[in-house]
C-alpha cells in the first residue's frame, strides 16, 4: 500500500505492508484523513514512520475481540500512521458514521477533537451547566470543535479569542458567544468584563506560550485551566502569584502517554454525552482544503503557514 513516512530529507511516498489488525483492532480502508498539528511535530522528529493521526473509511477486517463493528462499516477514528492506504486502531478509537449525508471529508476532520475536547472540558475541565468556557485558540479546528461540545452540554456563556478579526467574526456559527481579540494587550479584561467580573470556570488553552498568564488572569478563582495545544511555544514566563492568588488548577493532556484502556475509557465518556450532536451530524467544522493524498506534503506546507480557517483534508 502507498504510505507517507517522516525521514531526514522530509516527507516520503513509501509502499509498505498492509497492517495486519490485531485481535482488538479493526482494519480500515482509509478514504480521507485529517491533517493536524502533530503531524507537523512528526515530520520535524523524523523516525521513518507513517505519520498522520485521524482518518475515516470502510471497515475491510475485524478483529475477534472487536465490539461493535463489522466489515463493511463506514467509520472515523483516531490512531497512529494515518497517512496510508489502510490503517488499523483499536475498536475503542472509532466509531461507525452516524449520518450516509456525512462525507468521508467532514467524517475525518471530527474525531480528533471530539475525543481531545471533551476530555479536556467534561474529565479535565468537570465540565457542567451553567458554566463559562473561554476557548483560547478558538479559530482552530479543536477550537471550534470544543465550543460546540461546551455548547451542546450546557455551557451558560462559551467566549473565543482569536487575533485575527475576520476569523474571529466566524466564531459565532461555532457556538461562541462572545468573541475576544487576542491580539490586544490585557485582553484577559474583556473575559472578566463579560462574565461580571468573575472570569471563566474553565479555559482550554490550545495557544500557551507568552500567552499563558493572560489565560490565568482570565480564569475564575478556582477555575480550570487545561492545555491541550502549544502553538505560542511550549515554554514562556510563570506567574506563580497569578496562580496562587486565583487558586487555579492547571491540567496538561495529550494521547501520547494514554494507555489503550484510557482511550477507550475516554471515547465511550464522548460517546455516551455527545451521542446527539453526532447523530445530527456534528461537530460542525468548515473544510478549509482537500487534497488528494499524492498532495501530502503541499497539505502541511498550508498547516504551517496558518493561514486558513477549518480543517484540511486529504483524500483518497
Amino acid at each position: 500500500m502507498k504510505s507517507f513516512i517522516a525521514t531526514t530529507n522530509g516527507l516520503r511516498l513509501v509502499d509498505t505492508p498492509r497492517p495486519i489488525p490485531k485481535p482488538t483492532e479493526i482494519l480500515v480502508r482509509t478514504r480521507a484523513v485529517g491533517v493536524n498539528r502533530i503531524d507537523l511535530h512528526s515530520l520535524a522528529n523524523a523516525a521513518d514512520q507513517i505519520i498522520g493521526m485521524e482518518w475515516s473509511g470502510e471497515v475491510v477486517e475485524v478483529g475477534a475481540e472487536c465490539q461493535g463493528f463489522s466489515v463493511g462499516d463506514r467509520v472515523m477514528g483516531t490512531g497512529p500512521a494515518a497517512y496510508a492506504e489502510y490503517v488499523v486502531t483499536d475498536y475503542g478509537r472509532a466509531v461507525p458514521i452516524p449520518k450516509a449525508e456525512v462525507d468521508w471529508a467532514a467524517a475525518a476532520s471530527a474525531m480528533l477533537g471530539l475525543q481531545t475536547m471533551h476530555d479536556a472540558l467534561v474529565t479535565r475541565g468537570r465540565l457542567r451547566s451553567g458554566h463559562a468556557v473561554l476557548m483560547q485558540g478558538a479559530a482552530s479546528a479543536m477550537g471550534l470543535i470544543g465550543m460546540q461540545i461546551a455548547q451542546a452540554l450546557g455551557a451558560r456563556l462559551v467566549l473565543g479569542t482569536s487575533g485575527n478579526a475576520e476569523r474571529r467574526e466566524k466564531l459565532k456559527e461555532f457556538g461562541c458567544d462572545v468573541g475576544i481579540d487576542s491580539s490586544e494587550e490585557g485582553w484577559s479584561r474583556k473575559v472578566l468584563e463579560a462574565t461580571n467580573g468573575k472570569g471563566a470556570d474553565i479555559v482550554v488553552d490550545n495557544v500557551s506560550g507568552n500567552a499563558f498568564n493572560q489565560c490565568m488572569a482570565a480564569a475564575a478563582l478556582e477555575g480550570r485551566l487545561v492545555n491541550v495545544g502549544r502553538l505560542g511555544g511550549a515554554t514562556a514566563a510563570f506567574d506563580f502569584n497569578l496562580h496562587a492568588l486565583r487558586r487555579l488548577e492547571y491540567i496538561g493532556v495529550t494521547f501520547r502517554t494514554r494507555t489503550v484502556e484510557q482511550v477507550r475509557t475516554l471515547n465511550s465518556l464522548m460517546l455516551a454525552d455527545l451521542q446527539r450532536m453526532l447523530a445530527d451530524g456534528g461537530p460542525r467544522v468548515p473544510i478549509a482544503g482537500r487534497f488528494a493524498f499524492d498532495r501530502a506534503a503541499e497539505a502541511l506546507d498550508t498547516m504551517r503557514r496558518s493561514e486558513h480557517f477549518g480543517k484540511l483534508v486529504l483524500e483518497l
